[in-house]
């Protein structure tokens, strides 16, 4: 895979002076305009597959604010596949800003229960879906398979200097697991979960990382402590964090899932965590799209207004 250029920010304050840390900011946020961060990574060698395949339509599944599903959208609309998104519960009029984006890059975009909505891995139920929707190229949840791994672990290479940790938040788990596949010696991954109840996240990742490697590895850890109540769950400590932290450093994060790794990442320094002279990169997954639909239940909870 040959995947634009992104930079590398080194982060300077003197809480990580203090505690002799020094901490990077990987800018996959800045991959693409659309089909941002650790999207890109797994949507890339799943869409040379479905082309491999001669696959038309790409069928996948998502929430309404799905990150995945707009990235998906995107995807299909620049690289001429045909999208169809199955969205977890009621149809909601109008559209979010997510689902609104989506349909206008073409996507066809259906409703399930959440009942419904739990069967997606079920055989019985991806041909009932073939018989709806005719052939198509399944990409699952979140966009996590193999594929998905295998362009993750290939985050790794675009880093070129040593460095101890590399945190990033996790969803389904498929970008952990694909950064530790892709991690040499002594190096750690340090995933963040942004849901609650989490510990599926710890067998999610051990099955992606044996299907894809048929090994076993120990060089990773996911930290469940920061979810702030779960899935797209926000407070004011959260909000205030996310604001200060993009006027601090110039770098815009959204409270569902990298300002919450953030966040995790300065407490953990705090608590002494890390060892002193350690180096932290820490991706910057994209997920900003987000954000437009944050805003309206951010200043209806009366916790704050993005900086944006």
């Amino acid at each position: 895979m040959i995947a634009p250029e992104t930079p590398l920010i080194k982060l300077n304050s003197e809480l990580l002076d203090y505690y002799d840390i020094k901490l990077f900011v990987k800018r996959l946020d800045l991959v693409h305009s659309q089909i941002s961060g650790n999207k890109w990574f797994k949507l890339f060698y799943n869409l040379e597959e479905a082309k491999r395949q001669n696959k038309k339509t790409i069928l996948t599944f998502g929430g309404a604010f799905s990150n995945h599903i707009y990235a998906t959208a995107a995807a299909g609309k620049e690289f001429g596949f045909k999208t169809i998104g199955i969205i977890r519960g009621e149809e909601h009029l109008p559209l979010n800003p997510t689902l609104e984006f989506a349909s206008k890059c073409g996507m066809e975009i259906y409703y399930l229960t959440r009942t419904e909505y739990r069967e997606k891995q079920n055989l019985e139920f991806i041909e009932k879906l073939h018989h709806t929707f005719g052939d198509f190229y399944l990409l699952p949840e979140g966009g996590t398979n193999n594929l998905a791994v295998k362009g993750c672990s290939e985050i790794i290479k675009s880093i070129d200097i040593d460095f101890d940790f590399i945190c990033t938040p996790s969803g389904t788990g498929g970008t952990l697991a694909g950064l530790i596949c892709g991690l040499k010696n002594n190096q750690k991954a340090l995933g963040f979960s942004s849901l609650k109840g989490g510990d599926f996240l710890n067998d999610n990742v051990r099955k992606l990382i044996e299907n894809y490697k048929n090994v076993e590895l120990d060089n990773w850890e996911i930290n469940l402590n920061y979810h702030f109540g779960g899935y797209a769950k926000i407070n004011k400590e959260l909000i205030d964090f996310c604001n200060k932290f993009k006027k601090y450093y110039g770098i815009p994060i959204e409270p569902i899932y990298t300002g919450k790794m953030f966040f995790g990442i300065f407490d953990l320094i705090e608590k002494q965590y890390f060892d002193k002279a350690t180096t932290i990169i820490a991706l910057h997954t994209g997920g900003l799209q987000g954000l437009e639909g944050m805003k309206d239940k951010i200043i209806k909870s009366g916790l704050s207004s993005f900086l944006l």
